[in-house]
Order: structure tokens, then sequence, then C-alpha cells
């Protein structure tokens, strides 16, 4: 346990924050294990901070932190599970908005290096991690896009277009979310602009190289991602292309509908794990910096899979 010194939300507050999961989303249990892993981490980093520049007092001099790590990484959970402004959060841990707007900016990128927990110990940080554990278990992946709504760029930037998405036709964002068949979130990549095509953000990230040299493993996508499954030796499985465009027999139009049908229903769980994550109201619509998004979005996911797996153990509940 890291002791720090200093200012600190008082013992109620915080004892109200982390018992009540619906103010972070998390039980307590997790809560616990992130203080011990993260809090170890960003102390070795905060460290190597003060030494890398020349100094004239001995590291650990001068003022102290206001906020104690476990605040720190409480003002975050909240900030990501509410999308609670910074200038709130500072009024309810007592203390300046720069000192929430820094604890943010250092715990957040934290969260998001940790990947996706898939069970205890384990943890899946890469596209290739994910399709080599796909098809090690033998069980179903199923991807999708997501889109997160941002601020339009200013007037007479050269990219301002780009973030303008062809679906929506709002300034977004997407990520490629991959589940297991259970909905269980297993990967979350890095954000691209709204107007990046659901099949092309998939081959940027190297879907195709994978699949097509990598384990035999399933992959369920919707139309967006039609023309992989020809790429990939059929590891990638899309609803089927409709032949007939107009005047189609009366059979065949039962026979696609089913074959459609049967495909929504099985990928059906990845709508219901991204809605998980847009339950954390930062995803809902990013209002911050848009360099900052793709650390928000992995951070939840890498959140909400720590939690998914937790509930999993009933005996660790607290």
């Amino acid at each position: 346990m890291i002791v720090d010194h200093g200012h600190v939300v008082g013992n109620a507050s915080r004892a109200a924050i982390i018992s009540n999961r619906r103010i972070t989303g998390l039980s307590a249990a997790v809560i616990a294990e992130l203080v011990a892993e993260v809090g170890a981490l960003w102390h070795e980093r905060h460290q190597a901070k003060l030494a890398s520049r020349p100094r004239k007092r001995a590291v650990g001099a001068g003022a102290k932190h206001q906020l104690v790590f476990v605040d720190r990484l409480l003002a975050t959970l909240v900030h990501l599970r509410h999308a609670t402004t910074h200038d709130v959060l500072a009024s309810w841990f007592g203390v300046d908005r720069s000192t929430i707007t820094r604890a943010i900016g250092e715990v957040r990128p934290l969260l998001a290096e940790r990947g996706c927990t898939i069970s205890t110990g384990v943890r899946l940080r890469t596209l290739a991690e994910v399709i080599d554990h796909i098809g090690a278990s033998g069980k179903t992946g199923i991807i999708d896009g997501t889109e997160i709504r941002v601020r339009r760029p200013a007037a007479g930037r050269k990219d301002r277009d780009k973030f303008i998405s062809g679906k929506s036709k709002q300034n977004a964002v997407k990520a490629m979310v991959v589940t297991d068949g259970d909905g269980r979130m297993l990967f979350c990549s890095p954000t691209q602009h709204g107007s990046c095509a659901d099949i092309t953000h998939a081959r940027q990230l190297g879907l195709v190289r994978l699949l097509e040299g990598g384990p035999a493993a399933e992959i369920l996508a919707d139309a967006g991602y039609q023309g992989l499954g020809a790429q990939t030796g059929g590891r990638v499985v899309t609803p089927p292309h409709r032949k007939f465009k107009k005047n189609a027999p009366e059979w065949y139009e039962e026979m696609y509908e089913r074959q459609r049908k049967a495909h929504s229903s099985r990928r059906i769980r990845v709508e219901h794990g991204i809605a998980h994550l847009k339950n954390w109201r930062a995803l809902a619509r990013h209002l911050g910096r848009r360099e900052h998004i793709s650390d928000t979005v992995q951070a939840v996911a890498g959140l909400l899979s720590h939690q998914q797996t937790a509930d999993l153990m009933p005996a660790r509940q607290v």
C-alpha cells in the first residue's frame, strides 16, 4: 500500500464511493485490486519522472501531493463512469481543478494500458493476443464498430471533415470492439476518424493478416465487414449476400430472411457488450480533447472486462 501525505477526501465520502457500485461501476474488491496494481505503477513512474531531470533538492523534498493515490483513482473512475466535470470533482475532493485534471491525466493512461481481463492474472492487450485466445479456446469472437460523438474541430482545420460519420452524419470517432459469444469484452481498439469505414479500420488494425495466417477462429461480423470472409479463408462470417436485388422469388426471400436472422441472433451479444461500454457516460459523448479519447475508451473497456471477470467469481464479490 502506497502511503501518500497531504489533503485527502473525507473517509466517509471515500467509503461511500467505494461501497456503492453505482458511483464507479466497480465493486469494492475490483477497486482494491486497482489500487494495488495501478498504484504501484503510478508511484514507480512518478519517481522516475522526478529522477529524470536536474534537481536542486532531493527527490521527495518540496510540496506534497494534495491527493493520495486512492483519491486520484476514485476521481478518475467517477469521471469515466458519469462524465463528471473536473470542477465538480475538485469541489467534492476539496482541491483545485488543476489537481483533478492532472490526476486524471496521469491515471487514465495507466488504466488504458492494462488491457482486457479474461481470468485472474490473464490480460489481452493486443488484437493478436485476442485472435490467439479465440483460436486456442475454440470460442466464437464477435466484432463490431461503435461510434462516439466528439466536438467538431475548429473551422479552418484541414482534417475537419474526417470526423463526419457517413452513418450518423455527426462528428464522431469510432473504435472496433471484440467480444466473445457471451458478450464479454475482449478488446477495444484505439479510435479512428468517424469517416473511416468499419472494414477499413479492421484492415488497418491487421485483422486480415492475423486471421489469414493465424489459428482457425470463427469471427462473426455484420454487413459492414463483407469481403473479409474471402480474405481470411472464411474465418470472418458475415450475413449472406443478397443475390436478387429486385423481383426475388418468394422462396428466396424466406430463405434469405431466415439466414439473416440466424446470423443476427448469434452476433447480438456484441451489441450488448457495446451497450455496457456506453453505460460509462464518458463514452456516450466525449466533450474533452479528442487526443484523449483512445485512452478513455480503452481504459473503460479494461475496467468493464475486469468487473465482468470478477462477477463470474461470486466468492470475490463484496
